[in-house]
């Protein structure tokens, strides 16, 4: 469907990397443009930079959330915002599920079920949900991420059923890795995370991915692009580990020190 057959975005995790791609692409096609983020400072220099309507809104903050749907209707909603605290499973808190359930999951179910309904009442309507490719392959370390990113990746599934027959496309963009400064969010503002994590390497960019779904709302209202994996050319999921025991295996049950 053509930019111009659509008035107004709501994106989230607006205030930088990726986010804030996607405002300044949104805009440059005379989109109203809502930015929603905690960052107030941010989104003020975001909104001089483009003209966006900025709003500073925690996507926790349920309430806050139904006002701005209740009072604007949204014929884009880019659910963008996310968090990650990298860690196994077994070292993991109660805190460290909490959040990244309530702000990667909950929270794009929620604005979901606040946009979806009126986009579908309209028979028009694109809603894009940036998971990750961390929703569709495993690797060490990020067990509550990976879970989180795959309920917005079965969500987006489920959201085309659902609004199956009305003319609402629904997106889901799994980035791998993007040359933003998520790396200094989760690991911590130093150097060497930006070495281990982005110099040297061949990345995306943050406007490289606003310009895929770009590209995804643009295409004509007959075709839904659905799911969009978008990685360094030099990237790869996937791989083969065996590790050797640490410990000789006895047998429940055996006395002591008696083999298996």
């Amino acid at each position: 469907m053509p930019f111009s057959d659509y008035k107004t975005a709501l994106v989230t995790g607006a205030s930088s990397g990726i986010g804030a791609a996607i405002v300044e692409r949104f805009c440059r096609e005379g989109l109203e443009v809502h930015a929603l983020a905690r960052s107030a400072d941010a989104l003020k220099q975001l909104a001089e930079r483009t003209g966006c309507i900025p709003h500073a809104i925690d996507v926790t903050d349920r309430p806050a959330l139904a006002k701005l749907a209740g009072e604007i209707e949204f014929d884009i909603l880019v659910n963008n915002a996310g968090v990650d605290r990298p860690k196994k499973f077994l070292d993991a808190d109660e805190g460290d599920i909490d959040l990244l359930v309530d702000v990667n999951l909950r929270a794009v179910l929620h604005l979901c079920r606040l946009v979806a309904p009126g986009m579908a009442s309209r028979d028009r309507g694109h809603i894009v949900n940036i998971s990750s490719i961390a929703g569709n392959y495993n690797f060490g370390g990020n067990s509550i991420y990976h879970a989180s990113k795959a309920g917005v990746a079965m969500l987006s599934n489920q959201l085309r059923l659902d609004l199956y027959g009305k003319r609402v496309r629904v997106t889901e963009i799994c980035p791998g890795r993007v040359a933003t400064d998520i790396f200094n969010h989760v690991h911590g503002n130093d150097p060497s995370i930006r070495e281990r994590f982005i110099d040297g390497f061949e990345l995306p960019q943050a406007s490289d991915i606003a310009e895929a779904i770009a590209f995804a709302v643009a295409a004509p209202v007959a075709m839904n692009i659905g799911h969009m994996e978008i990685t360094p050319t030099l990237q790869v999921m996937g791989g083969l580990q065996t590790t050797k025991p640490q410990s000789p295996y006895i047998r429940a049950g055996s006395p002591a020190g008696a083999s298996a």
